[in-house]
């Protein structure tokens, strides 16, 4: 089965007539996000989405979903995932450039060996930052070379190199 990679996540309506805030997961917004464009979803009942028009607003990308004509049919589609097919993503040619979906569930270590959880989650806010679950329980490592080393996909583990105070107990 083919894995799905999140391209976008659905924000919040913007104004009365069903356009939606989104939150881009691609590099490619315009190639993406191009109206006529039919999107998967997940979750998957509430799509596939067809793009009926795309504009930015303010630097922030506006979508209209044919059949999605009020801000309360937008509401509903608040926080669904925009997702596309693995294979519709061409492979980088930057070894530094990973997806989402290849991080989450890596093995966490510091440079020292000492095992510190597992990559859970991958936020973006103005910088990337990797949610780490373990035994100390959720800590947030910013997604930087200087702070991750290495990152070994095929191994299954992500090396940290932590400041002092990153990993203290909250």
């Amino acid at each position: 089965m083919n894995e799905k990679i999140v391209v976008g996540r659905i924000g919040r309506p913007h104004g009365v007539r069903g356009e939606l805030t989104i939150d881009v997961r691609t590099d490619e917004p315009d190639t993406r996000f191009a109206a006529g464009t039919e999107i998967a979803t997940d979750p998957a009942d509430a799509g596939p989405l067809t793009i009926e028009r795309a504009r930015w607003h303010s630097g922030r990308l506006l979508l209209r979903f044919a059949g999605v004509d009020d801000r309360d049919r937008a509401e509903d589609l608040r926080g669904t995932w925009l997702v596309v097919e693995q294979d519709d993503i061409a492979p980088s040619s930057d070894p530094d450039d990973f997806h989402d979906q290849e991080l989450i569930g890596l093995a966490v270590v510091t440079v020292d060996g000492t095992g510190i959880g597992q990559v859970a989650e991958v936020l973006h806010h103005g910088q990337d930052l990797l949610v780490v679950r373990g035994a100390a329980g959720e800590k947030l490592v910013p997604f930087v070379s200087a702070l991750v080393p290495e990152v070994d996909v095929a191994g299954g583990r992500l090396v940290i190199n932590p400041p002092p105070g990153l990993l203290d107990e909250s």
